[in-house]
């Protein structure tokens, strides 16, 4: 059964099945990984057993509260297999109760379908092997049957299926010399038509663009109706300034060496945030959001500082809770966590929850300037852009290279002014301009 797996979810996407029918799994082995709106979802078994069937294919919308799959338990299916050592098994029919009670359309058709065949696979008795050994039989195309097991009741092992796939290799390489001659003869005769298929593809090229139509569903489906329900129901201020980042860098590389000593890559981002909790302290309207009938302004007793994500599966925007109260190695920390577990996919349901603000820190893959998008219910949202080299005027009027960082606030311009987030960006930027003064403000 398909369980809540987050707040307003009704169904999910099935991604991959790392299990097949008829393997054996384990309490709390991964089953399937299901595509919410927002993350990737492992579904691990509840009990060890036999996977019987499966109610959906990969790619296909299942249902929360609808059978996902079916499996008898594991006490069964030792019954079973003990009873096939023993003489052939009787056809054995699933305990209802065992299996989940909606079927799928083709479900009778596979059980009318009756024969020689049928009756062929139920009296033959099933070679036990370990899901993984399974997998590396899948993996390599292998039939089980073509390997003899050396383990207790003929089980096949690992060692079986490596020493099978070496024997193969081995058998594949053996050419006499007769085989050498003959192969050499055919790759000359096949000389001739390559040479002429080499001439007709520079006469017709084939295009390296394919049509096709792609579904558009999980978390890029979400983004997509996030940003169309953001971009017209928020009128955006935009505000753009730059940061001289050259003594923050200088700082960063100072620390990177302990941070590295204690498991932690240290970035730019853990002082972007906490500078920007620190400057909530005095603008308390930037870590504010809307009641939902919009009459009231909540202010958050938390700074909850989001950063977006270009995983596979599309924009995330995963969270670190309580920067205003973590030290810059602990923020440091949670942005490694975060940001591995978005780019696999593998966010829980709690990290997208509860941003205050939003970070999007597209310098790092190129480009200068943008405009950022709010994450709605946030007020604002600021974009990084990639940090240059240029330069500049210092206070005698001499000109020297300095590390400039050019930054983009998007703001709602129904609770936010210009003057709020000017203030308030002013304050951000002179904490990362003058890191050692940052320090004071530290609790």
């Amino acid at each position: 059964m398909l369980p809540d797996i987050g707040e307003g979810i009704v169904e999910c996407e099935v991604v991959t099945w790392h299990v097949a029918e008829g393997d054996t799994v384990e309490e709390d082995q991964t089953i399937v990984d299901v595509m919410t709106d927002k993350a990737l979802v492992e579904i691990t078994a509840s009990e060890p057993g036999r996977i019987v069937r499966f109610h959906y294919a990969q790619g296909e919308n299942a249902r929360v509260h609808t059978p996902l799959y079916a499996y008898v338990p594991d006490e069964e299916a030792e019954a079973e297999s003990a009873e096939s050592d023993i003489t052939a098994p009787e056809h054995k029919q699933v305990q209802p109760e065992r299996l989940a009670e909606h079927r799928q359309e083709g479900d009778d058709k596979s059980d009318n379908k009756s024969g020689q065949d049928g009756r062929h696979a139920e009296s033959r008795p099933r070679i036990p092997a370990t899901p993984a050994v399974r997998r590396l039989l899948r993996e390599h195309q292998l039939d089980i049957r073509a390997i003899a097991g050396s383990g207790r009741n003929g089980r096949v092992l690992k060692e079986d299926v490596l020493a099978y796939l070496k024997q193969s290799e081995a058998h594949e390489t053996d050419v006499t010399p007769d085989d050498s001659h003959k192969i050499a003869e055919a790759a000359e005769a096949d000389k001739a038509p390559a040479q002429a298929c080499a001439v007709a593809s520079d006469e017709v090229r084939s295009s390296r663009l394919e049509s096709k139509a792609v579904p558009l569903k999980g978390v890029a489906a979400v983004m997509a109706r996030r940003m169309v329900q953001s971009s017209t129901q928020i009128p955006h201020f935009h505000y753009g300034d730059e940061l001289d980042i050259t003594d923050l860098l200088a700082l960063r590389a100072r620390l990177k060496v302990r941070a590295e000593q204690q498991g932690i890559r240290l970035t730019l981002m853990p002082f972007i945030m906490k500078a920007m909790a620190l400057a909530v302290i005095e603008e308390p309207i930037l870590n504010a959001r809307l009641s939902e009938d919009e009459s009231e302004i909540l202010y958050q007793g938390a700074c909850n500082i989001g950063m977006a994500v270009d995983s596979a599966s599309g924009l995330m925007v995963p969270n670190v809770k309580g920067v205003e109260r973590l030290s810059i190695l602990e923020i440091a920390r949670e942005v490694g966590r975060l940001t591995e577990a978005a780019r696999s996919g593998r966010v829980a349901q709690a990290d997208l929850k509860g941003g205050t603000l939003s970070i999007s820190n597209i310098g790092a893959l190129g480009g200068t300037y943008a405009a950022p998008i709010i994450n709605q219910p946030e007020f604002a949202i600021v974009a990084l852009g990639r940090t240059q080299r240029l330069p500049r005027f210092d206070g005698e009027g001499n000109v020297c290279a300095r590390d400039i960082m050019t930054i983009t606030w998007a703001g709602d311009h129904r609770i936010i002014d210009g003057g709020t987030i000017a203030r308030f960006s002013n304050l951000w930027k002179h904490y990362l301009e003058h890191p050692d003064e940052m320090l004071l403000s530290l609790s």
